[in-house]
This record gives C-alpha cells, sequence and structure tokens, in this order.
C-alpha cells in the first residue's frame, strides 16, 4: 500500500496563515456588503442593536417607503441617460485613440493618458465647474456627460490599447495587400477581434459613470439627480433616516452588482487576454 504523505510542519502553517488572512479579508468586505443589505429590512431600532446583528426578524417597510415616498424612476432614467451617454462617447472616442497608440507606438500620448488616468478625478471638478458655468451649461445633462467623458476617456484607452497591441500586425497586414485602407481594417478586423477587451473596458466604464456622485451633484444639481444623489435625501435637520439610506443605497448598487456578476468571466477574460502579446 502506497504511504500518505505527510505535509511537513511548515506547509501546515503556511496553509493555515493563508486561510486566516483570505477569510480575513472576505469578512472586511463582505460584513460592510452583508451590513448595508441586512439594514434595508431592519427598522432604525433593528440597526442599533448588535444582538439582531446577524439574526433578527425582516420587514419591507423600509423598501416600501423609500418607493413610494421618493421619486426613484427620476433619478434612474437620469443615471441611465448620464451613463449610457458617457461610456457611449468615450468607445466612440476611445477606440480609435487606443487603436492609434496601438498600432503607431505613440509613447508619448500613452504617458499622458497614463497621468490623465493617476490623477484623481475630483482635481479637475473645480476647472471644469468654472469652464462650464461660463458656458452657461451647469444643471444640465451635457454638463455631467462630458465631466464623466473626462474620467472614461483614459480608462477605456488605457485599458483597450494594450489589447489591440496584442493582436498580430500580420493580420492587418494581409488586408492592407489585398487594398484594405486603415480605416476599414480598424472596423472589420481589429474592432472584432477586440471585443473581450472592448466589453471589458465598457463595463467598467459604466459602473464608474453609474457611482459617480460628485459630478452629478456639482455640475448637475437638482436638475439632473442621478441616483446616487438620492442618499442626501435621506439626511434632514431633524436626524438621518439611516434604514431607508441603507435601502436606497442597495437598490442603487443592485444594477452595476447584478451586471458585475453575469458579465464576470468577461471582465477577467478581457483584462487578462491583452497581458502578453502573441
Amino acid at each position: 500500500m502506497a504511504k500518505k504523505k505527510r505535509l511537513r510542519p511548515k506547509k501546515v502553517i503556511g496553509k493555515i496563515l493563508f486561510w486566516t488572512a483570505l477569510l480575513l479579508i472576505l469578512a472586511i468586505l463582505l460584513v460592510p456588503i452583508y451590513y448595508m443589505i441586512s439594514s434595508g429590512f431592519k427598522t432604525g431600532a433593528q440597526m442599533m442593536d448588535m444582538s439582531q446583528f446577524v439574526f433578527f426578524e425582516p420587514t419591507l417597510k423600509i423598501y416600501k417607503k423609500v418607493l413610494s415616498s421618493y421619486d426613484v424612476l427620476t433619478p434612474l432614467k437620469n443615471s441611465l441617460i448620464v451613463s449610457v451617454s458617457a461610456t457611449g462617447l468615450a468607445c466612440l472616442l476611445g477606440l480609435p485613440a487606443a487603436y492609434a497608440i496601438a498600432r503607431h507606438d505613440m509613447h508619448i500620448m500613452s504617458s499622458v493618458i497614463l497621468v490623465v488616468r493617476i490623477i484623481p478625478a475630483i482635481s479637475f471638478l473645480v476647472p471644469w465647474y468654472m469652464i462650464l458655468s461660463k458656458l452657461h451649461m451647469t444643471g444640465t445633462f451635457p454638463a455631467v456627460i462630458l465631466a464623466n467623458l473626462l474620467t472614461l476617456l483614459p480608462l477605456i484607452i488605457w485599458i483597450v490599447s494594450p489589447y489591440f497591441g496584442s493582436i498580430p500586425r500580420e493580420l492587418e497586414e494581409s488586408a492592407f495587400i489585398d487594398g484594405c485602407t486603415e480605416a476599414a481594417s480598424f472596423l472589420h478586423i481589429m474592432i472584432p477581434l477586440a471585443v473581450p477587451g472592448i466589453l471589458t473596458a465598457t463595463i467598467l466604464a459604466f459602473i464608474n459613470s453609474w457611482n459617480n456622485f460628485m459630478f452629478a451633484y456639482i455640475l448637475g444639481g437638482s436638475n439632473v439627480m442621478t441616483l446616487p444623489m438620492m442618499l442626501q435625501l435621506f439626511m434632514g435637520y431633524d436626524g438621518i433616516d439611516l434604514s431607508g439610506m441603507m435601502a436606497a443605497a442597495t437598490i442603487i448598487t443592485a444594477p452595476v452588482v447584478l451586471i458585475s456578476i453575469a458579465l464576470q468571466k468577461y471582465v477577467v477574460g478581457g483584462l487578462t487576454a491583452g497581458a502578453v502579446k502573441g
């Protein structure tokens, strides 16, 4: 009979430390999410009672109150308009730019895009507000869409450019020999081959735009109230409706979470596919 392999003490300790660290990280990430979701099914008193943190009697009164007392459809429509428009414009402008950077070795432009990507988006808020106010565009959809475009465009280029660079040049060279133009090659060869990377960038850009609060709050105001801006409605002079805020936060995050889960394999595949040239 074959002898059973005994794990060395160092390997056992290493596995214990690994799983302990993994569980700790999961707890740090998942406990706040659980608290947010569960609080939407609790009253204010239940939220403050730590003995009911896990086991409690759920209620739908909070969600009924949020959906009946507040206009959710208008912010939902506004969020869709801003997110879809900003993401669409970012793809329309970013994909040709990413292709040009990848195929024509524009290293300086690539560095500029990386710098813009690194700079916090809020740094552009004050100059962007001053420019748009001079143009009398504050409080409009174009103002919020253009502000989101400023952050989404570098994201699209940053993700898709390496993906275009990983596609063999021989495919395009063969098309050029047959009389294909560079524009036609981009549309009919590069775009179809880069669909996973484009889909990844599009999903991340949409989520980024959907969750953006500051641009909509400062540049859009009450005229362009998006879903994240709804959270301020639960804060008043007489206190904060924590249960209602948690229920609203769950409603706001649910669409992007479901999209992320449904398209997770495409996001992971798109991020890793362009990592190695071949």
